[in-house]
């Protein structure tokens, strides 16, 4: 499907559009939402546009996903999409700008796209043009990578607490570290995300910051595409700085475990080492040799008990004292 969004006094309004024999003139934003071949054919005549195929979109080669076309220029970046949700995903989204009208083509729902809808039906210029709600659209991405770090950022910082200061005693507690690796593993994976689409956000306004030399944009706009320069470069630093700490957080509690195996097996080893002697002597007065005196004793039975207990107790103070244990 897709929508057609023209600007009223106040706001940018959604037309209806009944057949697709016309198209408001007046229409800024075009919204195409997993569309199909009709619709694609019916904006591509409409609006003199050629619209790419998802398999276009994806492409990874910059010259295919910046280029101008026409006059049109053609600008594809990798978009967030279910990052609040344990199955965060990426999703290509399509930018064309051909005049003053914008044309999107998505085959998912990123937030921002809803955000930025609802922020221009309550107020926006009556001579908003597809340029500014380009410029919107890009700043509630960037804005809304930021907050996704911001998110990531804290829990990270509850899961280091985890490790480092945990509220109780952990010795055990197996499902807690598979819980605390779950959480950092989903963590990266949400950070690589999000840097991977910082990066293609950033050549996209790069690019876009290169090809509006010479075209008539205002002041206000073109500082706002450098002040989004500077936005994608510091949140990509950050991205690269969680990506760290994430890798850091996760040594560590790769440490832990080990320390915690170390411990059960340093456990099971003074154990043996332990009960060797009394084995030992329990080993010796089993033997069935005919010519053992001490079988002969009456007192032998109660005597053997007390060497085995000593054997015992002896390397377990030892190992207290030098404190293996």
């Amino acid at each position: 499907m897709f929508s057609v969004f023209v600007p009223s006094e106040s706001a940018l309004k959604k037309a209806t559009i009944t057949d697709f024999a016309a198209l408001p003139d007046n229409a800024v934003w075009i919204d195409l939402v997993n569309p199909t071949m009709a619709e694609d054919k019916a904006v591509e005549r409409l609006a003199g546009i050629a619209v790419p195929t998802r398999e276009d979109m994806q492409e990874i080669e910059i010259s295919s996903r910046l280029y101008i076309e026409n006059g049109a220029r053609y600008m594809t970046a990798t978009l967030m999409c279910q990052s609040d949700t344990d199955m965060p995903r990426t999703t290509a989204v399509t930018f064309i700008l051909a005049g003053h009208r914008l044309v999107t083509v998505r085959y998912d729902t990123p937030k921002p796209f809803a955000v930025v809808e609802y922020k221009l039906a309550r107020s926006c210029s009556p001579a908003i043009t597809g340029e500014q709600v380009l410029m919107e659209l890009l700043d509630a991405v960037i804005d809304r990578c930021a907050d996704i770090l911001e998110r990531v950022g804290a829990d990270i910082d509850q899961v280091s607490h985890d490790i480092f200061e945990p509220d109780s005693e952990r010795h055990g507690h197996a499902k807690q570290y598979s819980r605390i690796l779950i959480a950092i593993g989903r963590k990266g994976d949400l950070t690589s995300k999000v840097r991977e689409s910082l990066v293609s956000i950033g050549r996209l306004v790069t690019f876009l910051s290169a090809v509006v030399e010479g075209v008539k944009w205002s002041k206000d706009m073109r500082e706002q595409l450098k002040t989004m320069q500077r936005d994608v470069g510091s949140l990509t630093d950050h991205a690269s700085y969680l990506s760290n700490k994430i890798t850091f957080v996760l040594d560590a509690m790769l440490g832990v475990v080990n320390l915690e195996q170390n411990n059960i097996i340093k456990l099971f080893s003074v154990m043996a080492v332990v009960l060797m002697p009394p084995t030992l002597i329990a080993s010796i007065y089993g033997m069935n040799f005919k010519d053992m005196p001490e079988l002969q004793w009456h007192l032998g039975y109660p005597l053997a008990i007390v060497a085995m207990v000593a054997a015992a107790v002896v390397p377990y103070y030892i190992f207290k004292l030098k404190k293996w244990l």
